[in-house]
């Protein structure tokens, strides 16, 4: 007997947000080397969710959607994609792209945290051991000497952990609010939301629109592997694995994350990784598995 179709779609959205992810640092990281970051952005998330509608037509999917739906879902855009996703890319104008990713996995943390504040959820043992490590961990990592004197290192540093907070209410608004239900449209609505918040934006702070056909190789192969597996194939996987199984779970990709793209950013980039960076990787990840530990989790039904 085969597995059952659920589980073989929960694991094939967890390897997406696991390794698809992991390598998204990597592809910013190298976009943004020409392409303004808030540009980039919506250029990435309005492509992606008119390519989404293109193919949910194609599919004969219903675009139907209510009110509620359509402010949760702008709301939701807004807190992963405008503000998590838009800031992001620009921090990584900074810190290197294996630095932001150790950064982002800390979310798991901050999720624990406001469902505590928020829910009222009690913080067990297991956790609150995690939580002390994952302190531990941020502060070996944030406190070297190599990024401390480096030009705007802290304010990128500063940008990234507004990004966490901004993902982690996202993630628990998105595992409670009222969204079609059908997950590729639901991601299409966010990412068309989110995209056009970002060029609005971009366009009213004056960002440089440079044109695609000036765009090196290596940025347009970054911006097309971003839109494709990045946005349409990790966001919806994302959004799906939100639904089906509990918050602290869907987080537990901060444990492949930052691996794969220290990585891909030493392999590619040539980024150094110092020794207590592996340091406080070890301590952070070692935290988020306390967090994320079995006794601490349970599954939405």
């Amino acid at each position: 007997m085969g597995l059952p179709r659920k589980t073989v779609l929960i694991v094939l959205a967890f390897i997406s947000i696991y390794f698809i992810w992991g390598s998204t640092y990597l592809l910013n990281k190298i976009a943004v080397t020409q392409i303004s970051p808030l540009f980039l952005a919506s250029l990435r998330f309005i492509t992606a969710g008119i390519l989404i509608f293109i193919i949910a037509k194609f599919m004969k999917l219903s675009l139907a959607i209510n009110k509620k739906q359509i402010i949760n879902c702008i709301i939701a855009g807004f807190l992963f994609l405008v503000y998590g996703n838009g800031v992001f890319v620009w921090a990584l104008k900074y810190v290197d792209s294996g630095f932001g990713a150790l950064l982002a996995s800390t979310q798991p943390l901050i999720v624990l945290i406001l469902m505590r504040m928020l829910d009222g959820k009690r913080i067990k043992g297991m956790s609150v051991i995690g939580i002390i490590l994952g302190i531990i961990g941020m502060y070996l990592l944030v406190s070297q000497k190599e990024l401390v004197y480096q030009e705007n290192t802290v304010i990128g540093i500063m940008m990234i952990f507004t990004c966490v907070i901004s993902w982690s209410f996202g993630s628990l608004f998105v595992a409670k609010a009222e969204l079609p239900s059908n997950f590729f449209i639901n991601t299409g609505y966010q990412m068309l939301s989110g995209g056009i918040i970002l060029g609005v934006t971009s366009f009213i702070i004056g960002e440089e629109w440079l044109s695609p056909f000036l765009w090196t190789a290596p940025v347009k192969l970054s911006m097309s592997l971003l839109v494709l597996f990045g946005s349409i194939v990790a966001f919806t996987s994302f959004n799906y694995l939100l639904k089906v199984v509990s918050t602290e779970k869907v987080s537990t990709s901060a444990y492949v994350n930052p691996v794969i793209a220290l990585i891909l950013g030493w392999l590619v980039l040539d980024e150094t990784i110092t020794g207590q960076s592996i340091l406080a990787a070890a301590v952070l990840l070692t935290g988020v598995y306390f967090i994320n530990s079995k006794k601490n989790i349970r599954t939405l039904r």
